[in-house]
């Protein structure tokens, strides 16, 4: 057991947690100390102490169920604060939902990727080392991938998410996709959503199969709607009649998701419009579909305030990672006191 003087621990906490405790109404509560573990605990906060070598990842599996919210601990972390080299901060209670903080407000950038071949000059080809070193950037630098389920919830001011979330999506369905993305993907730990259109599924060796997205979705990626041709949805075809774009909008948007749900066995929420393109009858439908999201391709992030039927996203079609470092805006600065 660590010996330490319980008022200058009752100091440290109110810097933990004042202004939590503060905004209440009388006196803030007195943390609690389990004599047997030197765990100190709060309704908000738990400070763990250091010394007991515990890995971060088995922290928050105790207290949240899941090492999956490690980022929770790690994002709670300020290595400024009084007592942070004795002490674990533990947070209780979700912080900064919508992200938005005193000084700011957060936003997700999404990528847009297509293939991953080691000498394809199309600009939609990103090699394979290109890949690793942009995912070796993102590791490095603290950035975490993010699930269109706790995107939505961010988007709905549900929910608080890492601050540094970042969800990366692979356009189309070619069969690198699964080949070499998934697997380097996975190395890093990291998601993705790959959005297919249900024609091209199984047309060539180049294509996804179904079996190939059930063995996506079994390694924990997400499968998204393309579309069903890859038509562009916004503007009606040369001498195309207004019935017919509209049977063709149905078909594109409607049938790629009703397919998408009874192949795969789910509830296919996410859209990515073919070419980036839409209008207001193709969002409109896409939410009458069933979609909760869709994205374009019309750059910059995602703050919580955004539409979650038109999200930003960055193609990634130059290879230096100058350029790519400027595609991962995360926070915006803005006085919100």
């Amino acid at each position: 057991m660590i010996q330490l003087n319980l008022s200058s621990l009752i100091s440290v906490l109110l810097v933990f947690m004042g202004s939590m405790f503060f905004a209440s109404c009388g006196l803030p509560p007195q943390p609690v100390q389990d004599p047997a573990s030197s765990v100190y605990q709060s309704k908000t906060y738990v400070l763990y102490p250091r010394d007991r070598g515990v890995a971060l990842e088995n922290l928050a599996r105790q207290y949240y169920g899941s090492e999956k919210d490690i980022w929770r601990i790690e994002d709670a972390h300020d290595p400024d604060s009084p007592g942070s080299a004795e002490f674990i901060t533990i947070p209780l209670k979700e912080k900064n939902k919508g992200g938005l903080f005193a000084d700011g407000y957060q936003a997700v950038p999404i990528l847009c990727y297509h293939k991953f071949l080691p000498n394809d000059p199309s600009p939609l080809n990103t090699p394979p080392d290109i890949f690793r070193q942009q995912l070796t950037f993102l590791k490095d630098n603290g950035f975490r991938t993010i699930s269109p389920d706790m995107f939505l919830n961010f988007l709905r001011y549900r929910r608080q998410i890492p601050k540094k979330a970042v969800m990366i999506t692979i356009d189309d369905g070619f069969k690198s996709g699964l080949n070499t993305a998934a697997p380097i993907l996975l190395e890093f730990g990291f998601s993705a959503v790959f959005f297919v259109y249900t024609d091209y599924i199984g047309v060539s060796g180049k294509a996804l199969t179904w079996q190939d997205l059930r063995q996506l979705k079994a390694d924990g990626f997400y499968i998204g709607s393309h579309s069903t041709s890859h038509s562009d949805l916004s503007r009606k075809l040369e001498e195309e009649t207004n019935d017919a774009y509209g049977k063709r909008l149905y078909r594109e948007i409607v049938v790629s998701k009703q397919t998408l749900d009874r192949k795969l066995n789910q509830n296919t929420t996410i859209f990515s419009f073919p070419y980036g393109r839409y209008n207001k009858h193709v969002m409109a439908l896409s939410r009458k579909a069933g979609y909760e999201m869709a994205v374009s391709v019309v750059r910059g992030g995602n703050p919580f305030f955004s539409n979650p039927l038109a999200l930003k996203r960055d193609m990634i079609l130059k290879k230096d990672i100058k350029t790519f470092k400027t595609r991962l805006h995360t926070f915006t600065e803005l006085s919100l006191k």
